[in-house]
């Protein structure tokens, strides 16, 4: 079976190559090729470029030819950097609550909050949380996100835990989109625990971490650091072990108050989620420091609070990340495109910061070096959208949607 595929010609495609990391992005900037193609070989990109010019070479290569008869948009695949999909129940009953004035704390020590969902996560079934998982995923994947992280943290003890990677890996193995698993167990203090916040973070750390890295459950750390959740004095010997073990290190950091953006710069944390709270001080020293800011603006338009500022962070130097927060309690929307859409009107990006918010700059966030671009050598996930001007993507606020979505080189959705 012939492993080369000539793709093309898109009226516009899209590589996301070229640009910084960090900092501000102009329109100016974006590499678009006109009427480009793309050589896949195999599960990788092999070649970019005019599709005239790739034509030659293609024929050299006996590849297959996948033709583009209509105007499309092309892309790479969305990265969803912050999810909570895996999870049991619903919380239609806070979102009525705080729409009627009830805030998110008072929600919380009212019986409902993160631990509403805790308690029907662990009543579900852990077949039933992977049919959850499977239908956000492949919802998701027909919106063009072809990598999703996904959290645990709504068990909240050892075994409850594991019940929830576990899930995220067996969904793992029968979807077309990548989960990249994150243990979220310092999510807030279980209500059942006897013991003290450091005593529960250091069962977990001494228990289940070593089960992590021996059955590759999950590589990556994350906490909650807010008030209800854990301070940074709690946090510290927890991170400390996961870096001593080898684990990347991310933050729910300033989502009501500051404090946690500073914990993720002084742990080399890969990135510090939220910020709706951060202030200029939060700002100048992510900005100053390799962490990537994500922002959250489902989160906010769940919570009818302030976006992260996003505008001011970009200005300042920082890595601006765009994730959804897909979660039951304070983000159930989950349209990323919708989202990312809406914070570039409210936080004025350019289509350029948004797009690369949810490419390559989230790939970053996620420490993926072979995805969010269409460059040799890295995965063959790639996106299209009905039509010639990429600008109606976000114009039509996510409305439009991709009508072919490729991953590792296989159209998963279109014909």
């Amino acid at each position: 079976m012939n492993q080369y595929s000539l793709i093309g010609p898109f009226k516009q495609l899209l590589t996301m190559t070229g640009m910084p990391i960090k900092g501000a992005l102009q329109d100016s900037q974006l590499p678009i090729i006109e009427n480009g193609g793309i050589i896949t070989k195999g599960d990788e990109i092999y070649a970019v470029g005019h599709f005239s010019d790739l034509k030659k070479e293609a024929q050299d290569l006996n590849a297959k030819p996948i033709n583009i008869d209509s105007d499309l948009v092309c892309l790479p695949g969305f990265i969803d950097a912050h999810t909570h999909i895996c999870f049991g129940g619903s919380r239609a009953n806070d979102y009525a609550l705080r729409n009627a004035g009830k805030t998110y704390l008072e929600i919380a020590q009212s019986g409902g909050g993160i631990w509403d969902t805790v308690t029907q996560t662990r009543k579900s079934s852990a077949e039933k949380l992977v049919t959850g998982i499977k239908d956000r995923a492949d919802r998701h994947l027909h919106q063009g996100v072809t990598t999703i992280e996904v959290k645990s943290g709504y068990g909240l003890s050892v075994e409850e835990e594991l019940k929830m990677l576990n899930a995220i890996a067996t969904a793992n193995k029968t979807i077309a989109a990548d989960l990249i698993p994150t243990c979220l167990a310092a999510h807030m203090m279980p209500k059942d625990y006897k013991g003290t916040p450091e005593e529960y973070l250091s069962e977990i750390s001494t228990t289940l971490f070593p089960i992590l890295k021996e059955e590759n459950l999950a590589t990556r750390i994350d906490a909650f650091l807010e008030e209800g959740a854990y301070s940074a004095i709690s946090i510290a010997p927890y991170f400390k072990k996961a870096k001593e073990m080898g684990f990347d290190i991310t933050v729910h950091a300033d989502q009501f108050s500051t404090g946690g953006s500073a914990v993720a710069v002084e742990y080399g944390a890969i990135s510090a989620d939220h910020l709706e709270a951060s202030t200029e001080t939060e700002i100048q020293l992510l900005a100053n420091s390799n962490v990537i800011a994500t922002a959250l603006p489902g989160a906010s338009m769940g919570l009818g609070c302030n976006y992260t500022p996003a505008r001011r962070l970009l200005d300042a130097g920082a890595s601006v990340a765009i994730a959804s927060d897909w979660n039951p309690g304070s983000a159930p929307m989950g349209n990323l495109l919708i989202q990312a859409a809406v914070l570039g009107t409210f936080e004025k990006l350019s289509n350029t910061e948004v797009l690369s918010g949810i490419t390559y700059r989230a790939a970053a966030a996620l420490g993926l070096e072979d995805r969010g671009k269409i460059e040799t050598g890295f995965l063959a996930d790639f996106i299209a959208f009905p039509t010639h001007n990429y600008k109606e993507i976000l114009y039509q606020q996510g409305m439009l949607q991709p009508t072919m979505v490729w991953k590792k080189g296989r159209l998963v959705v279109g014909q």
